[in-house]
């Protein structure tokens, strides 16, 4: 009975994160071009309680430690190989979205979302580095560790992961098409490196690095001419 609970508040929880996405894809319309949502108070104490609920979730599914990849042996060996991925996927996804919009224009991609949590000087980095951590260990705990990891005595490894990555890249609906298609694909290889890493540490810092490496491309692409940007 504990473990069918942690599965029905996992997918209550996964449900409750789908409906907020829509909300916020809403909102994204509407939201002030001079408030960055990453460095507000009220949204970061809610990732804060998201993340420790999904570490109280991991502890109710009653699974191994290990199975969820709460375990961190060659911390250094990890965060090297999870730098090296992340940058790849991030000059893919610069790469691949530079070659949407050229064809396509903002038809399957919107940057609205880049461009909110943008930070608008170079002294906003550190913050909003320091917000992006809640954020990344919040997605990881959630698609990685809980329907991964403690999902796994209900499915194969390689279908959970597909499945998971699915689901992660629905959630970043608001920024398009190709915002979806992108995101799932990274899902895969996050999920893949959970898998073979049997730990937690290395998709969630090349989870990290992606979201920063854009963040740094973005805003030194913006202090150039208006017509070097993708």
């Amino acid at each position: 009975m504990r473990y069918f609970l942690f599965v029905f508040l996992t997918l209550l929880l996964v449900g409750l994160v789908a409906v907020a996405t829509a909300r916020s894809n809403r909102l994204l319309a509407t939201w002030p071009a001079d408030q960055n949502p990453l460095l507000h108070p009220g949204e970061t104490l809610m990732r804060l309680l998201l993340l420790l609920l999904c570490i109280a979730l991991g502890l109710l599914s009653g699974r191994p430690t290990a199975a969820l990849g709460w375990q961190w042996g060659a911390v250094l060996a990890q965060l090297a190989w999870g730098t090296l991925a992340g940058l790849v996927m991030a000059v893919f996804y610069y790469t691949a979205t530079r070659l949407v919009v050229a064809r396509w224009g903002e038809r399957y991609y919107s940057p609205r979302v880049l461009e909110i949590i943008l930070p608008r000087r170079r002294a906003d980095f550190p913050a909003v580095a320091l917000a992006m951590l809640p954020v990344v260990g919040m997605e990881e705990l959630l698609f990685r560790s809980l329907l991964i990891g403690g999902f796994g005595p209900l499915a194969p490894d390689w279908a959970l992961v597909l499945i998971s990555a699915a689901l992660f890249g629905w959630m970043h609906s608001p920024q398009g098409i190709w915002g979806v298609v992108g995101v799932t694909l990274g899902g895969v290889v996050l999920g893949v490196l959970f898998l073979l890493a049997g730990s937690l540490l290395l998709p969630l810092w090349a989870h990290y690095v992606v979201n920063m490496a854009q963040l740094v491309l973005a805003y030194r692409l913006r202090q150039q001419p208006t017509s070097a940007a993708p």
